[in-house]
């Protein structure tokens, strides 16, 4: 039994111990070779071979060396070294970067669920992770995504650790590999010993849903192998069609890369199952409203655009219904008109972005009972104050 202050390798002296799973162990420790001192901390992964471990675990093993040592990417701890120790227990050691910061299975546990904004970073993040893995040559699969192998660190960034799963290639026609993942997490095509690109997407997906319900996804209902969470947290609609469409049962119903589930995530479109899209008048398939006011990569439907008269005439009470919260400025003496100015030319657009709204029409019927409002009421309003301020000026000169 491995102790604190032991010395691996006479390098790595051993601080404590971060995790063991019965067939490994993780141990934090000190790197008495580096040179920098701010770096001296890594992570040690031991296996020990014999009992309970087997081929395929060591095959498992060596697998996760040989590909972190062909990876260069910020947001995955960096290769350091591997090892073999021949004392009465045959131990294998993997070195790796330690990431210093707290698993999102931690910060659920002590800081309780996360918001929708803190979740779509993290898928993002995550997103960016994959595409560099997934578009490798050959390609690289993760295969064990879930909380506990995501690290917000303390410079605010997502790891992706733990590639003891990994794959180095993706699924062909005939050939099988080992079974990896973990229940909850893994689609099930790769519990029968298969996995591909959405493969992770899956994963990623199941614990997005995690953090954002606080309910582990095996714990959550299921219809039709569909993980039913919708009525455990309220969400963007596009954000849960998103998320319903990375956790569709079959591969061939997800997306196809991470790369295209990043874009449609940033895009804040919506997508529907083809069987739901029949149903469905073209306007109603994409809807990428309440993605975010600021959001850059929305792009906002064609139909919407134009100038807000609602905005314009009575935009102290327009920004409330619409949720456009930087009209707040409209109270502001000074910037008020020119708050005024700026909701009319871009209210559209931030209120689409601002809520959810059911469809493209039901946007135009709430913007047009403003604008009538506005002329009926804002407009007569606006008239008597600028006369009444224009006759106080005047008097006050004359």
């Amino acid at each position: 039994m491995l102790q604190a202050e032991e010395l691996l390798q006479n390098r790595y002296q051993i601080q404590r111990q971060l995790g063991s799973n019965g067939i490994r162990q993780t141990w934090l420790a000190k790197d008495l070779q580096t040179i920098d001192e701010k770096n001296a901390l890594v992570v040690v992964k031991l296996l020990a071979f014999g009992g309970a471990v087997q081929w395929d675990d060591l095959k498992l093993f060596e697998r996760e060396g040989q590909i972190l040592k062909q990876l260069n990417h910020p947001f995955i701890p960096k290769y350091i070294d591997y090892f073999c120790i021949d004392d009465r227990n045959l131990w294998f050691g993997l070195v790796q970067e330690y990431i210093p910061g707290k698993s999102l299975k931690d910060k659920l546990n002590d800081e309780g669920r996360f918001v929708e904004n803190n979740s779509r970073t993290i898928a993002i993040q995550v997103l960016e992770i994959l595409t560099y893995l997934h578009e490798l040559k050959p390609g690289v699969l993760h295969r064990d995504i879930k909380p506990s192998n995501l690290i917000w660190g303390e410079d605010n960034q997502i790891y992706l650790v733990d590639f003891g799963a990994v794959q180095d290639k993706a699924a062909k026609e005939g050939v099988t590999f080992t079974v990896v993942g973990t229940y909850g997490y893994a689609p099930i095509e790769q519990f029968g010993g298969r996995a591909v690109p959405a493969s992770d997407l899956y994963a990623l997906g199941a614990t997005l849903i995690h953090l954002l319900t606080g309910i582990c996804p095996a714990d959550l209902p299921q219809t039709d192998f569909k993980i039913q969470f919708t009525d455990y947290v309220s969400l963007s609609l596009s954000f849960e069609n998103w998320l319903k469409k990375v956790t569709a049962p079959l591969p061939e119903q997800r997306f196809s890369d991470a790369n295209q589930a990043l874009n449609a995530l940033k895009s804040g479109e919506i997508y529907f199952q083809n069987r739901e899209v029949e149903h469905l008048d073209i306007k109603d398939v994409i809807n990428n409203s309440g993605c975010g006011m600021f959001n850059k990569y929305a792009k906002v439907p064609n139909d919407i655009l134009g100038w807000n008269w609602g905005a314009f005439l009575m935009p102290c009470l327009w920004l409330w219904t619409n949720k456009v919260w930087v009209g707040l400025v409209c109270f502001v003496p000074i910037f008020g008109f020119i708050m005024a100015i700026i909701l009319g030319f871009k209210g559209n657009e931030w209120a689409w972005k601002s809520r959810r709204w059911r469809n493209i029409e039901q946007f135009k019927n709430h913007q047009r009972g403003w604008a009538i409002g506005g002329i009926m009421i804002g407009a007569p309003m606006s008239i008597i104050f600028w006369i009444y301020s224009l006759t106080s000026l005047l008097g006050l000169i004359f």
